[in-house]
C-alpha cells in the first residue's frame, strides 16, 4: 500500500530493530524457559524506571492487578473500589477474586477517579456495613490521578490502593513516576502500550512480603521442595525471559517513545485549535506520557460516531473513549457513585492515532480528515 492509502492505527507497536538482536542473543543463550537473566535485568530496570524496590514481571497487566489483589488478601465479599472510565481489565480481576466491585466517577480536572467521589463512597459503604477495602485507582491515556489526595484518603480510611499505570510507563505526578503510588502498581506491555513485549505486564511495589508472595502465585504456588508440592491454588502468570529481552530493547528507547507522542500531541492541539475540540486537561502536577491523544466534540451539531466512522472509510483508526464501567452488561447491578462526568466524556469522546511510530505524513492525513469531518458538521 502507498502512503496515501495504507492503514493508519490507533497505538501499534515501535519496532526499532535492537529488539531482535536482543531477542537472538537470548535464543542463543537457551534462556527461552520462563525465567532468565533478561528477565531478571528487565525487572531490575523497571525498579529503578518507577523507584520501587521490587518488580515481578508477569503474563499481562490483568495478571498483575489479579495477583496484587490476592497478595492485599481482599477475597469473596469484600468491596473494592475501581474507577469507572477505564478499561473493563482493571475491574476485572476483582471479580476473579470473588469481590464486589464498586465504581466511581470521573473528576474534570484530569479525567480520573474523583477524590471527592471516591470519599462520599467510602462513607457510604461503611454506613451500610460493607467497608471497600482496597481501590484500584487508573492513569487514565497516561495521565496519573491526584494521588496526592487519593493516597490521603486511604491512609485514613485504611483502604489499600492499587495503582493501576497500565497506560502510564514513563509519566509523573507531583514528581513521581507512575506506578510508584500506593501499596502497589502495575503496568502492562500490551502491544498498543508505550512499550511491548508482544502481551506482558508487571507489579511493582515496595514491600518484599507481597513480591514474594506475587513470584509465588505466578509460578503454580511451588512450595520450596524437590518434589512438586502446592498448598494452594497458583498460577502460570511469569513473562517469559524472551519476551523480556524484547522488552529490554523497547525499554532503552524510552525516552525517544515519550518524546515523540508528546510532539504528536501538541501537533494535534496547533492543528485543532480553531475547531469545536477540547482535549484531555493537564493538571499543574501531571506529567503525562500522552500514550493517546483524545479530543472531545464541543460541537452538539457534530456526532462523534459520524467522524469516527468517516475516519474509518479513510482507513484510519479511531475509537471511542472508554465506556464507563457502571454501563457495561457484565457490571449490571454492581454498585456505583457517579456524576454524569465519565458518561459526558464517552458520548463526545475519540482517541486518535497516537504511535510513536506515526510518520508526519499519516498524521497528516489524519489532521486533514478530522477537520473535514468537523467542519462539514458545524
Amino acid at each position: 500500500m502507498t502512503s496515501k492509502n495504507h492503514r493508519i492505527f490507533l497505538s501499534p507497536p515501535d519496532v526499532r530493530g535492537t529488539e531482535s538482536k536482543m531477542v537472538e542473543e537470548a535464543i542463543a543463550s537457551n534462556w527461552v524457559a520462563p525465567i532468565g537473566p533478561d528477565l531478571d535485568a528487565f525487572e531490575d530496570e523497571l525498579a529503578e524506571q518507577c523507584g520501587r524496590e521490587h518488580v515481578v514481571c508477569l503474563t499481562s497487566g490483568t495478571a498483575a492487578i489479579h495477583l496484587a489483589l490476592l497478595a492485599l488478601g481482599i477475597g469473596p465479599g469484600d468491596r473494592v473500589a475501581v474507577a469507572t472510565f477505564t478499561f473493563a481489565a482493571s475491574a476485572n480481576p476483582v471479580v476473579y477474586v470473588g469481590a464486589e466491585p464498586f465504581f466511581i466517577d470521573s473528576e474534570s480536572t484530569s479525567w480520573n477517579i474523583s477524590p471527592e467521589l471516591l470519599e462520599a463512597a467510602i462513607d457510604q459503604s461503611q454506613s451500610e456495613g460493607k467497608p471497600i477495602k482496597a481501590l484500584v485507582a487508573v492513569d487514565l491515556y497516561g495521565q496519573c490521578a491526584d494521588y496526592q489526595a487519593i493516597e490521603a484518603i486511604c491512609d485514613r480510611y485504611g483502604v489499600m490502593l492499587i495503582d493501576d499505570a497500565a497506560e502510564a510507563l514513563g509519566s509523573h505526578a507531583f514528581g513521581r513516576p507512575a506506578a510508584s503510588f500506593g501499596h502497589v502498581g502495575i503496568y502492562s506491555f500490551n502491544g498498543n502500550k508505550i512499550i511491548t513485549t508482544s502481551g506482558g505486564g508487571a507489579l511493582a511495589t515496595d514491600d518484599p512480603t507481597i513480591a514474594a508472595r506475587v513470584r509465588s502465585l505466578a509460578t503454580q504456588a511451588r512450595e520450596p521442595v524437590a518434589h512438586y508440592e502446592h498448598r494452594e491454588i497458583g498460577y502460570n502468570y511469569r513473562l517469559s525471559n524472551v519476551l523480556a529481552a524484547f522488552g529490554r530493547a523497547q525499554l532503552a528507547t524510552l525516552g525517544e517513545r515519550l518524546a515523540r507522542r508528546q510532539e504528536i500531541n501538541e501537533r494535534y492541539k496547533s492543528e485543532f485549535a480553531d475547531l469545536p475540540v477540547s482535549f484531555m486537561p493537564i493538571p499543574a502536577w501531571s506529567e503525562p506520557n500522552h500514550w493517546l491523544t483524545t479530543i472531545v466534540l464541543d460541537d452538539s451539531r457534530v456526532s462523534v460516531d459520524n467522524v469516527r466512522v468517516a475516519l474509518e472509510e479513510l482507513g484510519i483508526e479511531s475509537r471511542p473513549l472508554w465506556k464507563p464501567l457502571h454501563l457495561q452488561p457484565c457490571f449490571e447491578g454492581a454498585g456505583h457513585l457517579v456524576d454524569g462526568t465519565s458518561e459526558r466524556l464517552f458520548a463526545g469522546g475519540l482517541c486518535l492515532p497516537s504511535g510513536s511510530g506515526l510518520r508526519d505524513v499519516d498524521q497528516d492525513r489524519v489532521v486533514a480528515a478530522v477537520r473535514q469531518q468537523l467542519l462539514a458538521g458545524s
